[in-house]
């Protein structure tokens, strides 16, 4: 049982890694685990980094390939609840992150995550830098797999918002840190709940 937080960052430990960090922390103190995968780790090595839809349904030929991408998409399906995080680019998710999440189509077949808990991060330059645009990127990703998308409010805090919001250097937004414990809360929480 843990939660699987995929940082979408290039930055195997930037901002976004930072923030990810803290949902975990949170979560780990409600006795759920984590794990994290970095995005850069699962692309390395690969001749083509994103989806070219070589085949309908996904016949996973480019997970054969790639031992770091099958691993990553095993520890998607196993996972209990997911976190994405990325930065802001251009108003939404990393490229990186985007050609990770596309070549989980199999998954989407297979139906794995269907109704398991999700959440999302993001981090932006300045206070008002494109995050909540980035986290309806990634909630709309999410819910493509049927996954269940919570934001960071619990019975003890508040009914809480989209996703956890933060500002560069992710470790001086107090807001932000504050609503990533209590993210990690909430999704430890789902799972007990869920009996998972």
């Amino acid at each position: 049982m843990y939660i699987l937080a995929i940082n979408g960052s290039p930055n195997r430990s930037g901002n976004t890694a930072f923030l990810l960090g803290a949902v975990l922390e949170a979560a780990k103190e409600e006795g759920v685990e984590g794990k994290v995968i970095n995005v850069m780790d699962v692309l390395k090595g690969q001749d083509v980094p994103f989806c070219v839809a070589c085949s309908s349904p996904c016949k996973e030929t480019c997970h054969a390939k790639h031992p770091a991408l099958k691993e990553a998409c095993d520890a998607l399906e196993g996972a209990a609840a997911v976190v994405l995080g990325s930065p802001v680019y251009f108003g939404t998710v990393s490229a990186q992150l985007k050609a990770l999440w596309d070549k989980t189509r199999a998954i989407r077949s297979r139906r794995s995550l269907v109704g398991k808990p999700a959440a999302a991060v993001s981090v932006g330059a300045a206070r008002f830098g494109g995050q909540e645009t980035t986290l309806k990127a990634l909630h709309d990703m999410l819910l493509i797999q049927g996954m269940s998308i919570v934001g960071e409010g619990t019975e003890d805090s508040d009914a809480g918002h989209q996703g956890v919001c933060a500002q560069n250097p992710a470790a001086e937004d107090s807001f932000a840190l504050e609503r990533a414990r209590i993210l990690g809360a909430r999704l430890a929480r789902e799972i007990k709940r869920a009996g998972k």
